[in-house]
Order: C-alpha cells, then sequence, then structure tokens
C-alpha cells in the first residue's frame, strides 16, 4: 500500500490518485528511495536535502517535512533488517496543459518494500556489464535530478533485459560514459578514482557523493570526467553504486575483465565505521 498526503487527514493508505494529477500526466515531479537498514533510513539528512533542493530546482511547493520524515520513520520501523522506501513528490493537481499555474496542493506518496535480496550476491560476485546501443540525451535542465520522467531508463532496461544483461553502461549523446540504467559509475587508475561529470545528462546519486567523500578522505585523487567508453576498458578497477545496493564491484565489461577490487574494499570499509 502507499500512503498519500491529505490536508485534512495527514498521510492515508490508499491506492489511487487523481487522473488529473501532474505526476501521472507529465512526470511533473521527483523521488528517492531510501535504504532502511536496522530500523532506520540510511542517509535521511541526504535524502531530505535532496529532495529539497530538486523541488526548488522544479518550482514546485515543499511539503510540510515533519509529518514527511514521521511517516519514513514509522514505516522504517517495520524493517528489523533491510527494506525500502520510496518517496514520490508530486506537484498535485492541475488544470489541462503543461502551465503550473494554480498548482499549490503538493501531494506526497510514501510506499515501503522488501530489500532486493540479489544486491547482496552482487555485492559479494560482482556484475557483467553490457554497453547499451541507446544514449541518454543532454537535457541541462534536468541533469543530476532525481526527476519523475524516467521514460530514458524504461527503455534502456528494455535493451537490457533483451540482452540478458544484469545491468549496462550508458553513454550519453555525447559518447561519453554517463551512468548504468540504475547506478553511478566509477572506476580507478592507479591512486585516481574517476566518475561522469553529470551536468549535462545522468543523476546525482547520493551514494554517489557518499563514496565521493570517503575517497577523498581515503587519499584518492577524485576527478570528475568526460570520457568514452575506452577509459573504462583501461581502468585497473570499476564498481556501481546506488543507494540500495552501496558498492558493487564490476567483473567484466565487453571483452576485459576486472579483478582488483582494492578502492571498493577501502571505500566501503570506511563507510560502515564513520
Amino acid at each position: 500500500m502507499v500512503w498519500i498526503s491529505s490536508a485534512e487527514k495527514g498521510y492515508v493508505e490508499q491506492d489511487r490518485i487523481a487522473a488529473d494529477d501532474r505526476a501521472f500526466l507529465y512526470g511533473d515531479g521527483c523521488f528517492t528511495t531510501v535504504l532502511i537498514e536496522h530500523r532506520k533510513p540510511r542517509l535521511w539528512p541526504q535524502h531530505l536535502e535532496r529532495l529539497q533542493t530538486t523541488l526548488k530546482r522544479l518550482g514546485i511547493d515543499a511539503p510540510d517535512w515533519s509529518p514527511l520524515t514521521e511517516k519514513v520513520m514509522s514505516l522504517a520501523w517495520g524493517y528489523p533488517e533491510k527494506g525500502v522506501v520510496k518517496i514520490i513528490i508530486s506537484r498535485g493537481v492541475g488544470g489541462r496543459g503543461y502551465s503550473p499555474a494554480g498548482c499549490h496542493q503538493t501531494q506526497v506518496m510514501i510506499s515501503g518494500f522488501a530489500w532486493p535480496s540479489f544486491y547482496k550476491r552482487w555485492q559479494q560476485e560482482g556484475v557483467e556489464l553490457g554497453v547499451c546501443q541507446q544514449r541518454l540525451g543532454l537535457s541541462p535542465m534536468l541533469a543530476g535530478l532525481k526527476h519523475l520522467n524516467r521514460l530514458e531508463q524504461v527503455l534502456l532496461k528494455q535493451e537490457i533485459e533483451e540482452n540478458g544483461w544484469l545491468d549496462a553502461v550508458v553513454l550519453d549523446a555525447n559518447g561519453h560514459v554517463a551512468e548504468t540504467s540504475a547506478s553511478n559509475i566509477f572506476w580507478r587508475c592507479g591512486n585516481t578514482l574517476y566518475t561522469p561529470a553529470l551536468d549535462l545528462a545522468g543523476v546525482h546519486g547520493l551514494m554517489r557523493a557518499h563514496v565521493c567523500e570517503q575517497a577523498s578522505a581515503l587519499g584518492y585523487c577524485l576527478e570528475f570526467v568526460k570520457s568514452p567508453l575506452d577509459t573504462l576498458l583501461c581502468a585497473d578497477e570499476v564498481f556501481i553504486t546506488n543507494a540500495l545496493m552501496a558498492l558493487v564491484p564490476v567483473t567484466r565489461i565487453q571483452t576485459k575483465t576486472y579483478t582488483e577490487r582494492s578502492a571498493l574494499k577501502a571505500i566501503t570499509k570506511r563507510l560502515y565505521t564513520c
């Protein structure tokens, strides 16, 4: 079930939204997906900050954050080991057409579900990545944001499933490495850690930011780059990240195999000791 905000009743458990909600009509909103560990939402201040920043960028009125946080904490209590809470924020109900004029009742939808258990296997064994033929469009107005229009990701996931891959490297329209279908990507050459600059395409993941902080603290040089696929194929080590799976080693891309995990191990250890 989903809990949906109501001006009169707080959060109400239901399974319907209005047919003229702008999230449904236009993907007009944003979301975040929170890992729950031992009844606590991991990186919750960062998730909250991202929602606030994204709403400001999109010009959407902020909801009341106190009851939203209370509902997240309440749902988190139901997961003594691991779980997931997803928060979707819509501009709300509006008139016909693209104009957001008159939309002042922001709608929040919160749901909880089981943590994808296959991530544990990925963390231990690593994953092989394909390379998608489809490319992300350049969108400087939306780059970095976790907005609700995910049609590119739907098409990418379709390509991945048709090829039997677990995931795949995705390039932007300029041929630069951007991310995978659902995670950010890092690669290491020597003592330098690289990750794509995401000013034209891709999502600024919270785990990506967290990894960057820990990598710098460990003494790795960190560079945000616009690089072709060949740079990955020359790397010593590659791994992918998102808030639910943390760090997952990449074992193969096309014909190139990777066995090094030194940066991944050091950063993972620091993530859970800091």
